[in-house]
């Protein structure tokens, strides 16, 4: 199955975790594949006490807001991407998550193709979750869940700053 976590509210990685924790209570193997994203966060700290979960990360330490990507981005996109294909490729998880793979798509550091090619070679026994702002109508179209979260109030419109534990 494809899941689909999008919209310009908070909470489409933390979806996507719920899923992975229900996952990993049952056994099963989970891989997550951070996009855009290289810095620590209460995520990580609580997955990696899971023998059955893997997670890898490719981006940069800071997120990319205000300007241009650049060719070290579309390295670490593409790195993702091949490490999410050989997942695939060696069936070694049930969950695979590919967390912000829709903004990759949208800074186009990756060819929707990539992702559509990637979906169409998903073994049926995995479920695969892309998540982020702008997913692609495309890829939205291919998805057996699709849940578009929107933004009604965050307090970092009144400059709260990102709070450990919360935020990340």
């Amino acid at each position: 199955m494809i899941h689909v976590y999008t919209g310009d509210g908070q909470g489409k990685t933390s979806a996507a975790l719920g899923l992975a924790l229900r996952s990993l209570g049952r056994g099963k193997k989970v891989a997550l594949i951070r996009f855009l994203k290289n810095r620590p966060s209460g995520e990580l700290t609580a997955l990696a006490r899971f023998d059955n979960c893997r997670v890898s990360s490719f981006g940069k330490a800071e997120f990319i807001l205000g300007r241009s990507p650049d060719k070290e981005d579309r390295r670490e996109a593409e790195a993702g991407m091949a490490e999410a294909e050989r997942i695939l490729g060696e069936r070694s998880a049930d969950l695979l998550i590919l967390d912000e793979i829709n903004p990759v798509l949208d800074l186009r550091l990756l060819p929707p193709e990539r992702i559509e090619q990637l979906i169409s070679r998903c073994p049926e026994e995995i479920d695969l979750v892309l998540t982020g702002r702008n997913c692609p109508t495309t890829i939205l179209s291919r998805a057996d869940y699709a849940s578009d979260i929107r933004e009604i109030r965050h307090p970092w419109k009144k400059g709260a700053p990102a709070r450990p534990g919360i935020e990340y």
